[in-house]
């Protein structure tokens, strides 16, 4: 058999010629490089592992692995088949995630995905007060960089995803919760005295702790700083304001953050200033559309909103 054949037929053998327990015993293999290893990983005995492997290459009609030099090697067979496997072993770990976090949702029990820069101080005071007026509901909080909010929802790790400028996906429904904006955080006296915002251009030809990596409201400020020509030096790119908003007071240098981290991190000889134009985003709660909030969780809602709302007032 031939590399160039080898996927028609083996998607033809994987679908009608291998058990699942005989795609499992071959993905622990392949994966673990030998037998001895494979049948720890999977807590049987290393005779069944043999056994098991042998009746799914009878099945096929091809070897999957060849020894050399006292190692398994795999086939050109087993290198397409483990392709498949992959996707099959990646489903399946989703399914189990799944299964387990379905058995642990519960009214009482509100299970939360936010990103880092509202888990420094926002989602902390929410909870804070929430809990005075509820101290029997149990909290779990996890914290996802913005592409991974969706999939801990799909998983149902979460219940909500609280999240800025979330995108559209056909399993969620969103609702608005607040607004907010960026921010350019600096060092006392880095920037001619301005009253009440900073023009953007004031950026230009300067060297900036990028914020581009965190996703959708990073690429705000590269958006509008792209449409009027204002060029600066991205000196670093991080994913996650806060670590933005440390390095530059580390540094002494120059950063464009969400105001929220910007109020978190005030220090002395620090400052921010929202930019003029304006960089708005949006912050959202998202659920599954099948899913909608339990009592408790609007409950807990309705107080992050409103501690969102003071937070802009002061």
């Amino acid at each position: 058999m031939t590399a160039k054949t080898v996927g028609p037929q083996l998607l033809r053998a994987y679908g009608g010629g291998m058990r699942f327990r005989q795609i499992e015993v071959f993905h622990a293999v392949y994966t673990h490089g030998s037998i001895s290893a494979a049948a720890r990983a999977l807590g049987v005995s290393q005779p069944s592992v043999s056994k098991t492997l042998h009746h799914a290459e009878d099945s096929l009609g091809f070897p999957l692995f060849q020894l050399a030099r006292g190692r398994l090697v795999p086939t050109d067979e087993a290198h397409a088949l483990m392709r498949e496997a992959g996707d099959i072993f990646e489903r399946l770990t989703s399914l189990q995630h799944t299964a387990r976090n379905l058995s642990q949702a519960g009214g009482g029990h509100i299970r939360l995905g936010i990103v880092p820069s509202l888990a420094l101080d926002i989602v902390p005071q929410a909870m804070a007060q929430f809990r005075r007026q509820w101290p029997r509901v149990t909290f779990e909080v996890h914290t996802h960089h913005h592409d991974d909010l969706v999939q801990s929802l799909i998983e149902r790790e979460t219940d909500i995803a609280v999240a800025y400028t979330p995108p559209a996906h056909p399993r969620l429904t969103r609702s608005l919760l607040a607004e907010g904006e960026l921010v350019v955080f600096f060092p006392t006296g880095a920037f001619r005295e301005v009253c009440g915002r900073l023009p953007l251009s004031e950026l230009a030809d300067r060297d900036v702790i990028g914020v581009a990596a965190t996703g959708p409201i990073g690429d705000v400020l590269t958006r509008a700083a792209r449409a009027r020509g204002i060029a600066y030096r991205e000196s670093v790119s991080v994913q996650t304001f806060f670590i933005a908003a440390r390095l530059a007071q580390l540094e002494g240098g120059v950063t464009v953050i969400d105001e929220f981290t910007a109020r978190a991190w005030q220090s002395p000889g620090y400052c921010w200033l929202p930019t003029d134009p304006a960089l708005g985003f949006t912050i959202s709660y998202v659920t599954l559309e099948d899913r909608p909030p339990s009592k408790v969780a609007r409950q807990f809602l309705r107080t992050l909103e409103a501690v969102l709302e003071s937070s802009r007032a002061a």
